[in-house]
């Protein structure tokens, strides 16, 4: 099952070149994995958020739905720094988290995945020459990129089959079954590939 990454929701970001936005977005998580001032990432994550609802409240909610499967990760990042007594340290982490996949994802809405494969195939060119095999690598870079919007969907499917059962909220609970279904993902994945000839096949032709 795939899941196209880019937003039907036509923005002005969609005309922005793509290695203009790969470049902001380098430029953004450096700065945001350079501070740890609280106050700094609260108005990064507010920013973010504001860029989301620009375009309107489909973007938006489209946007955020695809960040929901963050929530478990955010919900043990908290809760060890509530034992730890540590909430600001917590909340920095949390924000930075948060924030930079919400512009990774905002980069990914508004960006068609050949664009971005052909700024990576451009960034690549000198070690191509080296022997790395290109073609493997944007098809692992392109797997990933698809198949994160799988694994958000199927996180709501495990919060919502724990909701039908029980009246406490899933929290951490569906982690590990989120898990195991990643790496079943992963393998089945593994397996498809091996049967086409695997990715030497590409470094071949």
């Amino acid at each position: 099952m795939m899941i196209s990454l880019t937003s039907p929701v036509r923005t002005r970001a969609h005309d922005l070149p793509a290695g203009l936005k790969l470049g902001l977005l380098l430029l953004a998580t450096v700065a945001l994995a350079a501070s740890a001032d609280l106050r700094f990432h609260i108005a990064a994550f507010l920013s973010a958020l504001g860029l989301y609802s620009l375009p309107g409240v489909r973007f938006l909610r489209g946007g955020l739905s695809r960040l929901r499967i963050l929530w478990p990760f955010v919900a043990v990042v908290l809760l060890w720094h509530l034992v730890t007594r540590d909430i600001s340290a917590g909340l920095v982490i949390c924000l930075r988290m948060v924030t930079a996949v919400g512009l990774a994802n905002l980069v990914t809405m508004t960006t068609r995945l050949s664009d971005m494969m052909a700024v990576i195939r451009w960034i690549g060119t000198p070690f191509a020459r080296l022997g790395l095999n290109m073609r493997a690598l944007e098809i692992g870079i392109a797997l990933v990129m698809r198949m994160v919007p799988v694994l958000s969907e199927k996180g709501q499917q495990l919060t919502q089959s724990w909701s039908a059962r029980s009246t406490r909220r899933p929290r951490w609970h569906v982690v590990l079954p989120l898990t195991l279904l990643a790496l079943d993902d992963a393998d089945n994945v593994a397996q498809a590939l091996r049967a086409r000839g695997g990715l030497n096949k590409w470094n071949e032709e």
